[in-house]
């Protein structure tokens, strides 16, 4: 009876939901309804592989076939980062609300707490994956990880990291790697990966550790949070950010262009 259930509580709301802005998948979708789907695919051992997109990610799946396949074949496309919040709903398409991949992992360092699933932390450099850990304990004393491993390995390796993740019987795999790697390794090995939820965090594991501090929730609710990332590391950020905003204000703008002109009734 479990099955049928599932199918039409996920997958028909999923399909329901599902919606294009700027040619990339999302869905519009609540955090209470995204953390739902979580815990329904842990608790009845279904795969769910998550993804989000945010303002960097959607340009880039613009360049990279391989990028947007991964993130398109996705079952869940979160919307991360108020830019394609604002953008969608500009461009006419219904979001309901910002859902950023560090409060999901947030809340789902929780939800495995409080239901008895185990998490299993690929990603991140040793120290900051030990300084996940050892803050899980402290806030979370009744969680039990699955299983660790750091981001720095080889492609070779790959097959023996996937097979201590299932020999650790996790019940979701939280992936800390950048993006287009950690797109690529989670759709590569979807089908290998029993952990039921899977997603990429980026590098939220730098966050929870504290190697990275978070921008205030005010600067979170204008939008601005990527220029407190760029004033922690000016050197190394400032110029990816540049380039990537000042792309996506040009196809946003060309997008409400075209927008206008359909609805004046102008042939593109």
């Amino acid at each position: 009876m479990n099955e049928p259930e599932f199918v039409w509580a996920s997958h028909g709301l999923l399909a329901s939901r599902r919606r294009e802005f700027l040619s990339a998948p999302i869905h519009a979708l609540t955090m209470v309804e995204t953390m739902e789907l979580a815990d329904e695919a842990m608790r009845l051992k279904r795969p769910l592989h998550h993804v989000v997109v945010n303002v960097a990610k959607i340009v880039n799946m613009r360049k990279n076939n391989e990028l947007y396949e991964d993130v398109a074949t996705a079952d869940v496309v979160n919307v991360d980062g108020k830019g394609v919040l604002w953008g969608a709903r500009l461009c006419g398409v219904a979001v309901p609300e910002r859902v950023s991949g560090v409060d999901i992992m947030f809340n789902l360092f929780s939800l495995c707490e409080e239901r008895g699933y185990k998490p299993f932390l690929l990603g991140a450099e040793q120290d900051v994956l030990e300084g996940v850990i050892d803050r899980l304990g402290r806030d979370h004393p009744k969680l039990v990880v699955a299983g660790a491993r750091n981001g720095y390995f080889k492609a070779e390796e790959e097959a023996a990291i996937v097979a201590q993740i299932n020999a650790s019987e996790a019940d979701c795999l939280l992936v800390a790697m950048p993006t287009p790697r950690k797109e690529r390794f989670t759709k590569h090995y979807r089908a290998e990966l029993r952990p039921s939820f899977v997603m990429g965090v980026g590098g939220s594991f730098d966050v929870y550790s504290g190697k990275v501090a978070r921008a205030p929730k005010f600067i979170q609710a204008i939008g601005m949070e990527w220029l407190f990332r760029v004033a922690q590391e000016p050197k190394r950020l400032w110029r990816r950010y540049y380039e990537t905003n000042a792309a996506y204000a040009l196809l946003l703008s060309r997008e409400l262009w075209d927008l206008r002109r359909r609805r004046r009734g102008i042939a593109p």
